[in-house]
């Protein structure tokens, strides 16, 4: 495809297809390191790697937003060193064949990247199917704009394009670039714990009495859980466990087996009586007032909750 923009930059002269192709050899670049960052994110966890490599595809990812903002940054050299310059445009029509056949190509490619890698939770996979898409979308926009240049012969408003595009890609580089720093960086991805939220509000289990401290990593693929869970203090070792082993199955019946779970069980204390539910306790010291219902605000504190 980056062969293909070219030669149509060579059948055209014109700067916004030039820009276009300009971009592609990021993706010819950015495609060889998301692949081997794939390869370095599959492999198992290891002693100097406890938590396996999956934090691989997030330097891949913020590696490809870097090309992307230097690709928007090249652009607007090369626009901005022949703004004053007339260069004659020639056989667009050749060229919109050409540019339009790569932006198909390069959204079903893609279209099939970004489901793979939702499938996978592959950030770097992800991160290069949205490339492509946002390069299709640059691509259709260059021929909307070589389009209304073919109507009108205002030659001018190819270097108008080139520039438009450049801060389109810069942009989007960014976006990429953030969302990879914040994987890095642990982030909490707000999303997927309002999702995880709302699962165990819906599966509650009368013994899980409470639960705060939760925190949600991602490594690659890896979710890394841990989290506090107040239960009856009168069960023993083997009871409690069987809670834990409850929480579990629930978690990867919802979020598939990359799952990597560490809780601490805390014993109900007497002000926990009034939101247990537990309507068999003989030991109960307080009514229930309250069903609490976990939120993000109430479940990621490090402390138990009362009414």
């Amino acid at each position: 495809m980056f062969l293909t923009k070219i030669s149509a930059y060579y059948f055209t002269h014109s700067l916004a297809i030039l820009s276009d192709a300009l971009e592609s050899i990021v993706n010819v670049i950015a495609g060889f390191i998301g692949l081997y960052s794939l390869y370095v994110a599959a492999k198992p966890r290891d002693r100097e790697h406890p938590y396996g490599h999956g934090k691989a595809e997030f330097v891949s990812a913020a590696i490809e937003g870097g090309l992307i903002v230097a690709a928007g940054i090249m652009i607007i050299y090369e626009t901005v060193m022949n703004f004053l310059q007339e260069s004659p445009l020639q056989k667009l029509d050749t060229g919109l064949i050409l540019v339009g056949a790569t932006a198909v190509i390069n959204y079903i490619a893609g279209t099939v990247c970004i489901q793979i890698g939702k499938k996978n939770s592959s950030l770097a996979l992800q991160a290069s199917g949205k490339h492509l898409q946002i390069d299709t979308y640059s691509t259709i926009g260059i021929i909307a704009g070589l389009i209304i240049i073919l109507v009108t012969r205002l030659l001018w408003l190819d270097k108008v394009i080139a520039l438009g595009m450049s801060v389109l890609v810069i942009y989007n580089g960014y976006r990429i670039i953030r969302t990879s720093l914040a994987g890095i960086m642990d982030e909490a991805d707000l999303q997927l714990l309002n999702n995880f939220i709302a699962v165990l509000n819906r599966n509650r289990r009368a013994n899980w009495i409470d639960m705060h401290n939760l925190r949600v990593i991602k490594y690659g693929a890896l979710l890394h859980i841990d989290c506090h869970l107040t239960v009856p203090w009168y069960l023993n070792v083997h009871e409690a466990h069987k809670e834990i082993d409850a929480l579990a199955d629930l978690i990867k019946r919802e979020f598939g087996d990359a799952i990597e779970l560490f809780v601490h069980t805390d014993g109900c204390l007497p002000f926990s009586c009034t939101i247990c539910t537990r309507t068999d306790c003989s030991v109960r010291q307080q009514p229930m007032k309250e069903r609490l219902t976990w939120s993000l605000e109430n479940i990621v504190s490090n402390r138990k909750h009362q009414l």
